[in-house]
């Protein structure tokens, strides 16, 4: 059964309601675009002899510049990185024998071993909390700190080799 038949069935329409639906239809008849004006169908001549063709192209072709610049500046500031990291290396070789970087190593590995062992031994009998760890944590910013202004008045009487 097609789609006619099943309307056929139905009620009919008046023919008021007819003028009403065609006076409709006529009015939005109006407003519709001519496919076939210029403003609609013309592109410029040399359209296919253009490099960028549309807005999007060109967006898409200044996106990839920006890209490449900035890769080339990740590559630039990481192996700015790498010639920084080999200098530090050849600084600590230059002065693994001044007093001060010397002092420095031995209060580390001192402190870090004192702090494994107490925290071992604070956990082996269960006393280990938070606020331990909270307090040795200060200590050893306290610590931290005394180091520097310490080991930098101890620069001047030994400078780094450079």
């Amino acid at each position: 059964m097609s789609y006619a038949d099943i309307a056929a069935k139905g009620p009919k329409q008046s023919p008021e309601e007819y003028r009403r639906l065609v006076e409709r239809s006529d009015d939005s008849v109006s407003s519709l675009v001519d496919v076939d004006s210029p403003h609609v169908a013309s592109v410029p001549s040399d359209y296919e002899q253009q490099s960028v063709k549309t807005n999007t192209q060109a967006e898409r072709i200044e996106f990839e510049a920006k890209a490449k610049e900035a890769a080339a500046q990740a590559q630039a500031a990481k192996e700015k990185a790498k010639e920084r990291a080999k200098k530090d290396a050849n600084i600590a070789k230059k002065n693994a024998d001044n007093p001060v970087v010397v002092g420095n190593a031995a209060a580390v590995a001192i402190l870090g071993t004192a702090l494994g062992v107490g925290a071992y031994r604070k956990w082996s009998r269960n006393e280990l909390s938070w606020n331990v760890v909270g307090a040795w944590a200060g200590v050893v910013g306290l610590f931290a700190l005394g180091d520097y202004y310490v080991s930098n008045y101890f620069f001047k009487k030994y400078p780094p080799k450079k």
